[in-house]
């Protein structure tokens, strides 16, 4: 079974928000990153470019599929996990330490919309 870490905000695309103050973490999560398999390449945005909450930002490639990226949150990109442009697999190595990018949230509400850890693991067992 999948991994779901607790204080973290969840989407129905797979992808999460950790939100530390005014900044969210957004990566995917440990059941997408098992049902893509081998990670290959991540499509990231631009620093300053902006994530609205239910659009795409990115791509996720696998040796079996490529993944559309959806953010979770509205907000600007601060920060893009450089590491991942030359070792794309930490994603399969800890998905929830190695998150894709960072945002400045623009609106806490987008939060609302996004399921917590039990919420997000009674609907992965659908």
């Amino acid at each position: 079974m999948a991994k779901v870490m607790e204080g973290l905000y969840y989407s129905e695309s797979h992808e999460y928000v950790r939100v530390e103050g005014n900044t969210g973490f957004i990566g995917i999560s440990d059941y997408a990153q098992h049902a893509l398999g081998n990670v290959v390449y991540v499509d990231m945005p631009e620093v300053d470019d902006e994530v609205s909450a239910g659009e795409e930002f990115g791509a996720v490639e696998s040796v079996k599929a490529a993944s559309d990226l959806i953010s979770p949150v509205t907000g600007v990109v601060v920060e893009v996990n450089e590491a991942l442009e030359d070792q794309p697999e930490l994603i399969n190595v800890d998905p929830y330490a190695n998150w894709i990018i960072k945002v400045e949230l623009s609106d806490m509400s987008d939060l609302d919309n996004l399921m917590d850890a039990k919420a997000y693991a009674a609907f992965c067992e659908k």
